[in-house]
């Protein structure tokens, strides 16, 4: 279970952070490298999903979901300095 919880948290990060990067390449005028380690952090999310052990895909990408939602709501605290409100 430890194993599983770690990809989900090493994933969501990958995610987050990719989709972070190519948000301040393309929207707050960084430099064009930060887009590639976006999109190459994106892709190595794709890959560590596939580390699961668990034989189907959809209950993995479901139980995920559920991890993405928290980590965003804690990107958004820490990186952001944006607090979480009731409706996060």
């Amino acid at each position: 279970m430890f194993y599983a919880i770690i990809l989900f948290v090493l994933a969501g990060i990958a995610e987050i952070g990719g989709g972070y990067l190519i948000w301040l390449w393309l929207r707050e005028g960084k430099p064009f490298y930060w887009g590639v380690f976006g999109g190459l952090s994106l892709a190595l999310y794709g890959v560590i999903a596939t580390f699961q052990s668990f034989p189907s895909f959809g209950r993995v990408y479901a139980a995920y979901g559920g991890v993405f939602i928290v980590l965003s709501v804690l990107w958004g605290w820490l990186i952001d300095k944006k607090t979480p409100d009731l409706y996060d």
